[in-house]
């Protein structure tokens, strides 16, 4: 699998952390507990949404396609 840069929106939360977010791969939602780890989980949740869709013979978000 190639890679590909996504958009991500990451803000932090009031418990701690940090939730991620993608307007370029719906469904995508990561969280961890700091801004690197936040984003380490955000490239392996779009990975695996990636998979998935391709599993299942489903369309790839636009920013994952080819």
């Amino acid at each position: 699998m190639r890679e590909v840069k996504i958009h991500l929106n990451i803000e932090p939360l009031a418990e701690g952390g940090f939730v991620a977010t993608s307007p370029d791969v719906p469904g995508l939602v990561a969280q961890g507990r700091t801004l690197s780890e936040t984003i380490d989980i955000a490239q392996d949740v779009a990975r695996k949404i990636a998979e998935v869709c391709i599993e299942f013979g489903d369309p790839l978000p636009p920013a994952l396609r080819d």
